[in-house]
């Protein structure tokens, strides 16, 4: 509830799968949400509401006139609270949009990948509070209005006052709110979990199955490896969010399927259905977030004076699948091709704070 006494108003800007889950949970517990995006979204929801499902049992249904949907800015002009969850390379549209539409007292949440987007707000918005925010787990759009959460996690934001105001209707969601103080370190440690993003997204496989497979898992530990050598170097501290330490996941990722079956499942719970967004966005003929993922990793390696040639081989290769190239790798042709790619330059071992 707002300070009057009123229902919050939400405006989910981005209606894709993440923000159709998160917008709809949030409907479903008493907010008035209207959710922003493409037309064609709009009239599947109009036609068939949302349903929206978890890999623990969850089954929740909002009605086609509990939830609004528009596709312009304009309707977020009385929120009080604007989440963003369009993919990166639309964040300075969306901010400029942003800026002409709603109040001063609004406050915005990046709920995106990558890790410039709420500064990229922030810059287009110098009035608003905005803030970061980190959505841990996978949605599956499985078509007519359903959203499956196919992955488990909290939400992770950072922390200011103004969170007290809409943490509530989170809980009431079952989408609880972690504030976090050091917040790229979340960033960074959230980032390193989808450098899994390009591997699955090459092998055409859900993520279990392609996590199954030791010589995919190889090929993920290979780009991590290489981040975490980067963000050590560089003295950039990465959050821990999974029960195992960032820096011990790569190995983990190197264990036999057997040992992995048992240990990983413990780490993070990943139903059947759950594929990488990457892979969603291959499906469905769209650009890919990959130069915020991967990419940022070469551009740290750059800033470092080093190289980062597995990554930027996995940005290459996501590339070429947006252009029609291969997007069903087996996990050994991929590792191999990983492990062909030159020896990367040492960083130069400046470090810097975060």
């Amino acid at each position: 509830m707002s300070g009057d006494g009123r229902p919050l108003r939400i405006s989910v800007f981005g209606a894709g799968s993440i923000g159709c889950y998160v917008g709809g949970r949030l409907a479903a517990a008493g907010a008035e949400v209207t959710l922003i995006g493409r037309e064609r979204v709009g009239a599947e929801i109009r036609e068939h509401g949302l349903r929206l499902t978890d890999l623990h049992g969850a089954d929740i249904r909002v009605g086609a006139s509990d939830i609004a949907f528009a596709t312009g800015p304009e309707s977020a002009a009385t929120a009080d609270l604007v989440v963003v969850s369009v993919k990166s390379a639309g964040t300075p549209e969306v901010g400029a949009a942003l800026a002409s539409a709603i109040g001063s007292d609004t406050v915005v949440v990046s709920a995106q990948n990558g890790l410039g987007n709420a500064d990229t707000l922030r810059a287009a918005l110098p009035e608003h509070v905005v803030l970061a925010a980190m959505v841990p787990f996978n949605v599956v759009h499985r078509g007519d209005g359903h959203f499956h959460q196919g992955s488990e996690g909290d939400l992770e934001i950072e922390q200011h006052p103004a969170v007290r105001a809409f943490a509530g209707v989170f809980d009431d969601a079952g989408l609880p709110l972690h504030a976090r103080e050091d917040f790229r370190a979340v960033q960074w440690a959230k980032l390193l979990l989808n450098l899994n993003n390009a591997v699955n997204a090459l092998s055409g496989l859900p993520l279990r199955e392609e996590l199954s497979q030791r010589s995919f898992r190889r090929a993920v530990a290979l780009a991590q490896r290489e981040a975490l050598t980067l963000l050590t170097v560089r003295g950039i501290a990465v959050a821990k969010l999974t029960p195992l330490p960032p820096q011990w996941i790569p190995r983990l990722l190197t264990v036999p399927d057997g040992v992995f079956r048992v240990a990983g499942s413990r780490m993070l719970a990943i139903d059947p259905h759950a594929r990488s967004s990457m892979w969603d966005d291959l499906e469905a003929g769209r650009r890919t977030e990959v130069d915020w993922i991967s990419g940022e990793v070469v551009r740290l390696a750059a800033a470092s004076g080093a190289d980062a040639p597995v990554n930027a081989r996995l940005v290459e290769l996501i590339r070429a699948a947006e252009a029609g190239g291969n997007r069903h790798w087996s996990g050994d042709a991929l590792l191999a091709d990983l492990r062909s790619q030159r020896a990367p330059r040492k960083p130069t071992g400046k470090r810097q704070r975060n």
